[in-house]
């Protein structure tokens, strides 16, 4: 077999960076798009609201995929079904870029969407078989901390992409490192933690969702996650059409959430170990529900300066880089070893609340800021009284 003289080993740390190279390709399959959604209506003949749907798909289409890998994962192979997630992530993410029309693409989102979603699941169980103790623990953090910057690196990456050919770019470089991944995860897949049956542990998600500690941890996450991705998925279209500014004002408000974020999310370890996760968790909550709260405030009675809102925006990044590597951690450590599903509702929480609010917010993003502002404080709201509510475990 050619694939099978192809087969090499490789340390535990060359596969974390492929598992999170792959993790990476199925959420910045959601931003790296962002910045061209303003120019789709004009390129394929259809209505802003549409074109927010291909954000929206994506999302719910994830949300699938994530809730059905997570059920394949505790039966069949994970190293099988991560290389079959990521061919068929690359495949459709090729068709996007040919897509003839908003409504085809909108189809093609929701299939990369659940298609990209199998590494997020399988990447807890193999970081649990590469690495032990405290080391798995803090792999796990670290891995949190990669799908929590995502979202912010990718949009900046996405508007670099979009100048230089233009929004079918972004869909063939998700496709080329998808194939690229691909290929490396059947070279290397002998180090892949593997298994042959299915885990005894929490036989069903309905099993892990009557636990509340996990409820606790997953639900304000998600929630936490989910209130900064329903601003920022909204953001490009209120600052270009209806503010009638530029992509560069897109880009400024990220570069300074991006920087908070980095700088929170390298002390969250540190403060955590001080002061306690759980009062850090809630700290961060605390913090990002009043920033959001001060965005809207500030937009309901007609405020639209960036001088105003960029800073606002760089504190809700710097709390939920507090609480999201902590919380992420927390979340799967609650799901007592069964860490296919528990990253699957995880995830599917923070992606279906998202696209919950993004279609929400999508038709008054011609009234500006306030439709974006009062969705994100919603989710940070009920973020925090998750916190409240379960308990701590």
């Amino acid at each position: 077999m050619v694939f099978g003289a192809m087969i090499r080993s490789a340390s535990p740390a060359f596969m974390f960076s492929l598992i999170a190279f792959g993790t990476i390709l199925g959420i910045a399959g959601t931003d790296l798009v962002l910045p061209a959604v303003p120019t789709m209506p004009r390129e394929l003949d259809g209505t802003p609201a549409l074109a927010q749907m291909v954000l929206a798909a994506y999302a719910a289409g994830t949300l699938v995929g994530l809730l059905t890998f997570g059920e394949l994962g505790a039966r069949y192979s994970p190293r099988r079904l991560l290389i079959w997630s990521l061919t068929l992530f690359a495949f459709t993410s090729i068709l996007a870029a040919f897509a003839p029309t908003l409504e085809w693409l909108v189809a093609f989102r929701f299939a990369q969407g659940a298609f990209g979603s199998g590494p997020a699941v399988f990447a807890p169980g193999f970081i649990q078989g590469l690495f032990t103790g405290d080391k798995a623990a803090g792999m796990f953090g670290r891995l949190g901390s990669i799908e929590s910057l995502t979202p912010a690196l990718a949009p900046v990456a996405g508007a670099f992409l979009l100048g230089v050919g233009g929004w079918e770019t972004s869909f063939l470089v998700l496709g080329g490192f998808a194939i690229f991944c691909a290929i490396a995860c059947v070279v290397y897949s002998h180090s892949l933690p593997d298994r042959t049956v299915a885990l005894e542990t929490h036989r069903s998600y309905l099993s892990i969702l009557r636990d509340g500690v996990f409820l606790r941890h997953a639900l304000s996450q998600a929630f936490s996650l989910a209130a900064i991705l329903i601003f920022v998925f909204g953001a490009p279209v209120v600052m270009t059409e209806i503010m009638g500014g530029g992509i560069e004002d897109f880009i400024l408000l990220q570069i300074c959430g991006i920087a908070i974020f980095i700088l929170a999310s390298n002390l969250s370890s540190t403060l955590a170990n001080k002061f306690g996760i759980e009062r850090m968790i809630c700290l961060g909550t605390g913090v990002l529900l009043t920033a959001f709260l001060l965005i809207l405030a500030y937009v309901q009675f007609g405020g639209s300066s960036l001088a105003v809102i960029v800073p606002i925006w760089a504190i809700t990044n710097g709390a939920f880089g507090l609480r999201g590597p902590i919380g992420f951690h927390q979340a799967i450590v609650a799901s007592k070893g069964d860490h296919s599903r528990g990253a699957a509702l995880v995830v599917a929480g923070i992606l279906g609340f998202t696209a919950a609010g993004t279609a929400i917010a999508a038709p008054f993003l011609g009234l500006g800021w306030w439709p974006l502002a009062l969705a994100s404080c919603l989710s940070a709201a009920l973020a925090f009284l998750c916190l409240a509510v379960f308990p701590e475990g």
